[in-house]
Formats: C-alpha cells, sequence, structure tokens
C-alpha cells in the first residue's frame, strides 16, 4: 500500500484504521495473514506496537510476504518482537 502514513488520532482509531488496512492490503495472502493478526489482536496492541505495524503496513505485499515466509531475511529495523509475533501467530494458521 502506497501514498499513506502513519495515521493520528486516538489509539483505537489508530487501531480501527490498522485493522482496516491489514484486511484490506490487494494480494490476499497478506489480507489473510495480516488481517487475521489483526482480528485477534489489534484491539490489544500498545500505542508502540501500532506505531510498529502501521510500519509493517507501508511494506509492498510481495516483500512483506517473502519475510513472512522466510524467502527473504527480514531487515533489522522491520525485525521486531511484534513482527516476530506476527509470523509465529501466521504459522499455525489453518489456512
Amino acid at each position: 500500500m502506497t501514498g499513506t502514513t502513519r495515521s493520528s488520532g486516538t489509539l483505537e482509531v489508530r487501531r480501527r484504521k490498522a485493522h482496516y488496512r491489514a484486511r484490506h492490503r490487494g494480494m490476499r495472502e497478506m489480507d489473510l495473514l495480516l488481517g487475521t493478526f489483526a482480528d485477534a489482536s489489534v484491539d490489544t496492541l500498545s500505542a508502540a506496537d501500532i506505531d510498529v505495524f502501521e510500519d509493517l503496513l507501508e511494506v509492498p505485499d510481495a516483500e512483506l510476504f517473502k519475510w513472512m515466509t522466510g524467502e527473504a531475511p527480514v531487515p533489522d529495523h522491520h525485525d521486531t518482537e511484534l513482527f516476530r509475533r506476527i509470523q509465529a501467530f501466521c504459522r499455525v494458521l489453518p489456512i
């Protein structure tokens, strides 16, 4: 997703926007992976976690998918605790 910037507003508004963006990325596989994580977890993410999640939502789908599947190394600035939580969550999905 290009042309978007980190959302402003209350934490709840940011969570809702991030949830929507996670579900409507463009690449169906990433919609399922990030959207399912967002369904289960976005309401409990801290403001700092939302910052990281919003940054991940800026990464092009094909690149992020390779990181998620281990096809490509995760750049250091994206290799965060939250990214690893998302990756672990997605590994156990029945999809």
